[in-house]
C-alpha cells in the first residue's frame, strides 16, 4: 500500500558536487574554508558565552554541526554552526530547564527537523509571513545587544535573569559599578570590527599602494583582529577585566567524547515547547540562510528538504558532544561565498580549521577579554536586525505594521515562541478579514421579469458567508428565480457550501428557484461530491446565465 505522503530521498548535495570535482575546485574550497574557519572562531565562542554556556561548547557546535551540515546538507555553500538567533532561546531554556534538558531538547528538535525534511515540509517554512520573520529577528537582535551590556561595561552581575525587565533591573542596579577598562576594550573592539576594511568594499583591481594594502588587510577578518588586539592589550597592560580563563577556566584542547544525556520520558514531556521552538527557529534560519546563499552565488539552488534533514542530524548528534543548537549562519555563509567556495568541501575545511585551532591554540583562549567578545556581538546584533523596515512601516497597511511591531514587542518582552504563535494568529486573522472583504455578491440589473441575477466574486469561505446570507433579504417580491453567476468565484469551502445550501432552502420556502451559472471546477467538484448539484436538479447548474431556464410562470 503506497504511503499517502511520498518521503523525500536522502541525498546530500555533496554527492552531486563531487561529480566532476577538479583540482581548481579543491583549492577554491580550501581557501574559502580556511577563511570561514578563522571568521567562525570568535563568533562560536561569543555565541556560546552569550547563550550562558562555556565557550568550548560553541566551538564544539561549530566543529561537529558545521561538519555534518556540510557533509549531509542540501546547499553547495551553506555554513552551519551556532547562530546569534539562538542566543535568547538557549539562554531562556538553560535558565528554566538546565543544561541537561537543553541537550535533550536539542536532540529531540533534531529528530523533528529530520522528520520535517523527510515529509517534504521544507517549503512550508516559506509560508511564514515576512513581517513575522523581520519582527522576531529584530527582537532577537535587541535582546542580544541587551545581554552584552553586562560584559561590555564589566558589571559585577553574577547572572542576568532571562526576562527582559529582569535584565533591565539587574543592569540598572549595577550601572554605578561599571569598569572603564572593560568598556574601553569593548568599544575599541566594536570600532575595529566596524572600521576594518571589508573585501566586498574593495576595488577589484587596486591601483595605488594604499588600496593594495587595504585589500591585503581586508583578507583578515575584522573580528579576529579585534579579538587579538584586545587580548594583547589586556595581557600586556594587565588590565583588570574578566577573561575566558577567569570565568570559565579556558577551553579544552580536544573534542569531548560523545555521551548520551540522561533521558526520561517524564522530563521529555515537559520539553515540548523548547523542542518546537528550537526546531522552528532552526528551520526558519537555515532555509532563509540557504536562500541568501542561492542569491549570492551561481551554485545550483538548495534542496530545502535535504537541508532540514541535515540540520536534524546535526542537532541530534551535536548534544552528544555537549554542543548547543545549530543552524545555517548567514554571515559565515556569505563570507564563504565571497571567499570563492564552490562545493560543501569548503564547509568541511571550515570545521577542520576550527578543530585544528582548538587543538593548537586552546591555552591562549584563557586571555581573551569578555568585553571584546561583547563588542563583537554588538556588531553582530546590529547587522542581524533589519532596522530600515521600521522606517518603511508607513508605506504598508495596518495589518503588516501590526504583525511586525507586535511580533517585535512580544519577542523582546515575552519570548520567541509566544511572538511567533501570536504573530501567526494575527497574520491569519488579518488574512481572513482581507479575503472576506474581497468577496462580493453583487446584483446585476437587466434580468427578465421574475429573475434576479447576482454575481459572486472572490473566494466563498467561512469568512465571507454573511454576504451570501444577505442575498435572501435582497430577493424582491415577485421573483421566481435567483441566478448566481459564479464565473468569478475562484474557490469554495464547506462553510461557503453550507451558506449556499441555506440560501437554497430559504428560497425554496418562498417557492423561488436557485440556479448556478458558470461554476468553476473547484466549487463544482465540491458540489458534486456533497450532492448539492443533484439537490438543485437537472436545470440547477448551467454553463452561462443565458442558459438558465425561464422563471416559473414567466411568458415563454
Amino acid at each position: 500500500m503506497p504511503l499517502p505522503i511520498p518521503l523525500h530521498p536522502f541525498r546530500p548535495r555533496l554527492l552531486d558536487a563531487l561529480a566532476g570535482y577538479r583540482r581548481a575546485d579543491f583549492f577554491a574550497d580550501l581557501g574559502a574554508g580556511l577563511t570561514v574557519g578563522v571568521v567562525a572562531l570568535p563568533l562560536a565562542m561569543a555565541f556560546a558565552i552569550a547563550s550562558g554556556v562555556d565557550p568550548a561548547q560553541g566551538l564544539v557546535t561549530a566543529i561537529v554541526a558545521g561538519l555534518l551540515i556540510s557533509l549531509l546538507g542540501g546547499s553547495h555553500v551553506q555554513i552551519g554552526g551556532p547562530a546569534g538567533a539562538f542566543i535568547v532561546v538557549v539562554y531562556g531554556i538553560l535558565e528554566r530547564y538546565g543544561l541537561a534538558n537543553l541537550l535533550i531538547a536539542t536532540s529531540m528538535a533534531g529528530v523533528l527537523l529530520f522528520l520535517m525534511g523527510l515529509l517534504r515540509l521544507g517549503a512550508l517554512v516559506r509560508y511564514i509571513p515576512v513581517s513575522i520573520v523581520i519582527g522576531f529577528t529584530n527582537g532577537i537582535a535587541v535582546l542580544i545587544a541587551l545581554s552584552q551590556v553586562k560584559d561590555l561595561l564589566g558589571l559585577p552581575v553574577a547572572k542576568l535573569p532571562a526576562d527582559f525587565f529582569g535584565q533591565l533591573a539587574a543592569l540598572g542596579a549595577h550601572l554605578g559599578q561599571w569598569n572603564p577598562w572593560a568598556f574601553a576594550l569593548g568599544a575599541a573592539s566594536l570600532a575595529i570590527v566596524v572600521l576594518w576594511p571589508k573585501t566586498y568594499a574593495m576595488p577589484v583591481a587596486p591601483a595605488t599602494a594604499g588600496q593594495r594594502l587595504r585589500r591585503v588587510a581586508a583578507q583578515v577578518p575584522g573580528t579576529l583582529v579585534a579579538l587579538l588586539a584586545a587580548t594583547l592589550a589586556a595581557r600586556a597592560l594587565q588590565l583588570p577585566v574578566d577573561t575566558i580563563g577567569s570565568r570559565f577556566g579556558g577551553i579544552p584542547s580536544s573534542l569531548p567524547l560523545p555521551q548520551l544525556p540522561h533521558f526520561e520520558w517524564a522530563t521529555a514531556k515537559q520539553l515540548v515547547i523548547p523542542t518546537v521552538t528550537i526546531a522552528l527557529l532552526g528551520a526558519i534560519e537555515s532555509l532563509l540562510c540557504a536562500r541568501v546563499a542561492d542569491n549570492a552565488s551561481d551554485r545550483p539552488r538548495h534542496d530545502p528538504n535535504q537541508e532540514l534533514m541535515a540540520q536534524g542530524v546535526a542537532n541530534f548528534v551535536t548534544p552528544l558532544f555537549g554542543g548547543i543548537p545549530a543552524t545555517g549562519t548567514i554571515a559565515r555563509t556569505v563570507t564563504n561565498v565571497r571567499a570563492g567556495a564552490r562545493t560543501p568541501v569548503a564547509g568541511i575545511v571550515h570545521a577542520a580549521t576550527l578543530l585544528a585551532i582548538m587543538l593548537a591554540a586552546a591555552p591562549l583562549a584563557v586571555h581573551v577579554p569578555l568585553a571584546a567578545l561583547a563588542g563583537i556581538l554588538l556588531f553582530v546584533a546590529w547587522n542581524m536586525g533589519e532596522w530600515r523596515e521600521f522606517a518603511r512601516l508607513r508605506q504598508f497597511l495596518l495589518p503588516y505594521r501590526t504583525v511586525l511591531v507586535g511580533t517585535f514587542v512580544l519577542t523582546v518582552v515575552f519570548d520567541l515562541t509566544v511572538a511567533v504563535e501570536l504573530g501567526l494568529l494575527s497574520a491569519c486573522g488579518f488574512f481572513i478579514y482581507r479575503m472576506g472583504t474581497l468577496f462580493r455578491a453583487t446584483e446585476i440589473g437587466g434580468a427578465p421579469a421574475g429573475r434576479q441575477v447576482f454575481e459572486l466574486y472572490g473566494s466563498l469561505f467561512f469568512g465571507a458567508v454573511t454576504k451570501v446570507e444577505a442575498i435572501l433579504a435582497q430577493v424582491a417580491p415577485g421573483t421566481r428565480q435567483v441566478v448566481l453567476d459564479m464565473h468569478r468565484l475562484v474557490s469554495l469551502d464547506t462553510s461557503g457550501l453550507d451558506a449556499l445550501e441555506q440560501l437554497h432552502a430559504g428560497l425554496h420556502r418562498r417557492e423561488v428557484a436557485l440556479v448556478l451559472a458558470a461554476v468553476n471546477e473547484q466549487p463544482h467538484g465540491l458540489m458534486r461530491r456533497t450532492g448539492f448539484d443533484a439537490l438543485l436538479g437537472p436545470d440547477g447548474v448551467v454553463p452561462t446565465v443565458a442558459d438558465a431556464p425561464p422563471p416559473a410562470g414567466a411568458a415563454g
